[in-house]
């Protein structure tokens, strides 16, 4: 058995010696020094010996073992130098030529609009805020003076969660106008960008997933001319031009009266198209004087304080602002369309 012990350390150390590269040598010490090697394996048939030739066996085996790992460790280190200084050669870089452009991200539309609006509405004196997107139905509709028996609460129009009575997926930004009443009473000035979701069928101008800002004010003697005012100076700063709108009634359960103001459609120039459905205008800013009653449940009292609200489409002004005919696209994740902003 000792025989068989040096011949195996001959053999090894011989194959060792003449491997060329790197994989070849790590077969053999898996080969020779493994779990299951031929080392390991002889080195357990110690048991079968004598008493007095046991130490003697394992202490040959021991130094066969590191001879083998210091021998591999030697020629490892040489093969690894000569394959590195091989892929330096193959992989020669020329220091002259131009460097290569790296692709950088950038805004998505809808935040570029959305930095935009903020920007303007800061320097008009607004605070920015943020709402939740999961909503109790009381701020979403109670406290907006929205009914139990008003079309908005229909399972046709509004995300309700499953498990959880009273949540909803927020329909709208709406929902942080008595939760900001509540916080910094009046007089005030604050606008709420945000994400909304609504269940209907997606079409150009409809998506399920949609971005708002509505806006609200709140002082002493507010009237329709001043919601006209901020409205104007809003859509000029943002499209950088004059453009047409219109006031017409709108019902709306939290403002009282309320308005549609519409925008000459940027798309086909007032034409008509699918986007503004043919009309020529687009829905643009639901708005109009905040009802007593929502000013009631933010404790405030309707006979000293008045104020105007609004809920500018955020993606549709993204879309007149970009030309972009359909609304779907914003929210495709499409790297061709996005990469164009």
């Amino acid at each position: 058995m000792f025989d068989q012990l040096t011949k195996l350390k001959e053999k090894a150390v011989r194959e060792i010696k003449n491997s060329k590269v790197l994989k070849e040598l790590h077969n053999l010490e898996v080969k020779y020094l493994g779990r299951k090697g031929e080392l390991t394996k002889l080195l357990r048939q110690v048991k079968d010996l004598a008493a007095e030739e046991k130490p003697k066996f394992g202490q040959l085996g021991n130094e066969i073992k590191e001879e083998l790992n210091q021998l591999i460790s030697e020629i490892k280190f040489e093969l690894n130098k000569k394959e590195k200084a091989g892929s330096s050669k193959e992989k020669w870089l020329d220091v002259t030529l131009p460097g290569r452009k790296f692709i950088k991200g950038h805004l998505h539309p809808n935040s570029l609009i959305q930095y935009q609006l903020e920007d303007v509405f800061s320097r008009m004196g607004f605070i920015i805020l943020e709402g939740p997107e999961l909503e109790s139905e009381y701020y979403n509709f109670e406290a907006l003076n929205i009914p139990p028996t008003h079309p908005a609460r229909d399972m046709q129009d509004t995300f309700f969660i499953k498990d959880k009575t009273g949540w909803v997926m927020r329909t709208h930004t709406s929902n942080m106008q008595v939760r900001t009443i509540e916080k910094y009473q009046a007089p005030l000035r604050a606008v709420f960008p945000g994400r909304c979701f609504r269940y209907e069928a997606t079409d150009v101008s409809h998506d399920t997933t949609f971005y708002q800002l509505e806006g609200l004010m709140i002082d002493k003697d507010i009237s329709i001319d001043n919601l006209i005012a901020v409205m104007k100076v809003l859509l000029k700063e943002v499209l950088k031009r004059e453009v047409k709108i219109r006031l017409r009634p709108g019902y709306f359960p939290f403002v009282e009266p309320g308005f549609e103001l519409d925008v000459n459609c940027l798309i086909c120039g007032g034409k008509g198209c699918p986007v503004c459905k043919h009309s020529g205008w687009v829905e643009m800013v639901p708005c109009g004087l905040v009802h007593p009653n929502v000013l009631k449940y933010g404790g405030l009292d309707p006979k000293e304080w008045s104020g105007f609200a609004f809920g500018l489409g955020l993606t549709r002004l993204v879309m007149m602002k970009y030309g972009i005919d359909d609304i779907r696209l914003l929210q495709s994740g499409d790297l061709r369309f996005l990469q164009q902003f």
